[in-house]
């Protein structure tokens, strides 16, 4: 299995959802299951089906966690040597080139990706782009809306 960077934030997210799933969702649904069941006849029985199913989900959802956790490099962006690139866990302030806009994103693992907190997936063609890059460097995003350019303002290891 693949290694999964992941930022010491993002783990302990991971880390919180697990512990929610087999501590709180998995003994509700084993209740709703049980409870079920106590109605009679399964084959008929809606609340036993969804109930299984909604099992069926967090064991899955369990399991990916796990293996994610398990194989897992969690990487503190204030430990990284700090020479001015743009790596794993760094944050970059950049400028888009032919509209001026300004953008701020941290780079993260997939599973932490959230554009609406601007936390931009390793894999994302604007993240791939950056990686390597210093202030001041120009980076072309491939991008499916076509290419563009940027430049970066800003690194941080926060």
């Amino acid at each position: 299995m693949s290694i999964t960077p992941l930022t010491v934030r993002g783990a302990e997210l991971l880390k919180e959802e697990l512990n929610r799933l087999k501590h709180k969702e998995r003994p509700a649904v084993i209740n709703a299951i049980a409870e079920a069941r106590a109605q009679g006849d399964l084959s008929e029985n809606a609340e036993y089906d969804a109930a299984k199913e909604r099992q069926g989900f967090i064991e899955g959802r369990i399991s990916d966690l796990e293996a994610k956790l398990a194989n897992a490099q969690i990487i503190d962006p204030a430990e990284i040597e700090q020479d001015g690139r743009v790596v794993f866990g760094t944050t970059v302030d950049l400028v888009e080139i032919e509209s001026e806009a300004k953008h701020t994103y941290q780079i993260v693992g997939d599973d932490e990706a959230d554009l609406k907190q601007n936390k931009i997936s390793i894999s994302s063609p604007i993240a791939r782009a950056l990686i390597g890059k210093s202030v001041g460097d120009v980076a072309v995003v491939h991008a499916p809306g076509g290419a563009r350019q940027v430049e970066i303002l800003d690194v941080r290891y926060v």
